[in-house]
């Protein structure tokens, strides 16, 4: 069975800038000990969160499911990083192998004052603190490129295919020697090719997340907001302001209560959707449905897979097997009540395996 693991993102930030307390929020449980001091989440804690999506409900009732079984993103919390974490500071090294698996970095930036809250420098600066975690996996990749290329030119002396690799490793290591991230790198299409085969850290796409207080709700948009926008912008990054004191509040209460208590604020939907939804754009991830009596499921693929791939996210004997795809939009589905009224209205369409599957489509495969 090939299923496509859980997106990952890894969660970094300075220690006191509300990582934990964020944590705690995502997965609903206080994991994370959330005190007010550095070091205290020492294991990344790991937690597994639903992917807030109103069809799935509306159509399990059109199918009468048993179950629903929404897309997840799986977030790593990574030990409180420091400066010299690359030299193995604090807990540098372990803190580095738990984000080289992950597939994107939220980045929490501590955008609030609160003079109970000590600051790790003293005092609050979101461009600083993005710059000291941004040095670190640099310094990281630079470690990790230059003892990568000493052993290939050794290797390379009898292999030469190996050559254009210590070439482009070294070519990274000169500019990563300017502190600058591997994202802003030019490189050609073959060097491309060469160096996505390595676990870059700063190839990895970012989310800030900025932590507000409470007395920026509704807004969420104060002086170090706006700084760690334009960071953001410049580097192609987006950024989420968030309030984590508030998201923490609201996963202790009931769906309607916190649906209620966020109006009262002003506000639409938590952030941490925000922060999921965020993710799945960024790393080009859309969502297909497949529903009946059994299950109401989302299932994940890149934006452009074909319906053939797609199947392979069910199981690879599907994929195999494909015969064909029916798929009918979220919206007919609603519309004419289900996949049989669709089809009586002509809106089941019948798709062969390059179909392109677009998020939302709900699909039946026939397979041998």
């Amino acid at each position: 069975m090939s299923i496509m693991p859980n997106l990952s993102c890894g969660i970094v930030g300075l220690p006191n800038v509300g990582k934990s307390t964020l944590f705690n929020a995502l997965t609903k449980k206080a994991t994370a000990a959330a005190a007010n001091y550095p070091f205290c989440t020492i294991d990344p804690n790991v937690g597994i969160v639903d992917m807030a999506d109103e069809r799935l409900s509306t159509l399990s009732k059109i199918s009468g499911s048993a179950k629903i079984i929404p897309a997840a993103v799986t977030f790593v919390d990574i030990a409180g990083l420091v400066a010299g974490a690359s030299k193995g500071e604090g807990l540098g090294n372990k803190f580095l192998a738990n984000i080289r698996e992950t597939d994107a970095i939220v980045h929490v930036v501590r955008c609030f004052e609160n003079d109970d809250i000590i600051h790790v420098a003293g005092k609050v600066d979101p461009i600083q603190d993005i710059e000291v975690i941004n040095l670190e996996l640099i310094l990281a990749d630079l470690q990790m490129a230059e003892n990568t290329a000493i052993k290939l030119e050794k290797q390379a002396k009898a292999k030469k295919e190996l050559q254009p690799a210590v070439d482009a490793l070294k070519k990274a290591i000169e500019h990563l020697n300017q502190n600058l991230p591997m994202k802003s790198f030019e490189l050609t299409e073959k060097e491309q090719e060469i160096l996505m085969g390595y676990p870059f850290l700063t190839f990895k796409k970012v989310i800030y997340l900025a932590n507000v207080a409470e007395s920026d709700l509704p807004e969420m948009d104060n002086p170090h907001v706006q700084a760690v926008r334009a960071f953001a912008e410049k580097e192609g990054s987006s950024v989420i302001p968030i309030c984590a004191s508030l998201e923490e509040e609201l996963v202790q209460l009931e769906a309607e209560e916190a649906k209620e208590y966020l109006e009262s604020l002003g506000l639409k939907e938590p952030g941490l959707n925000r922060l999921i939804n965020a993710a799945f754009k960024m790393l080009g991830l859309i969502n297909y449905i497949t529903t009946g009596e059994i299950e109401t499921r989302a299932w994940t693929v890149r934006q452009g897979s074909n319906a053939q791939v797609a199947a392979g996210e069910i199981h690879t004997d599907i994929q195999k097997g494909f015969i064909r795809a029916e798929v009918v939009s979220y919206d007919d589905m609603i519309s004419y009540k289900g996949r049989v009224g669709a089809r009586e209205s002509g809106k089941a369409r019948s798709e062969g395996k390059e179909y392109i599957v677009q998020d939302g489509d709900v699909i039946l495969f026939f397979h041998n």
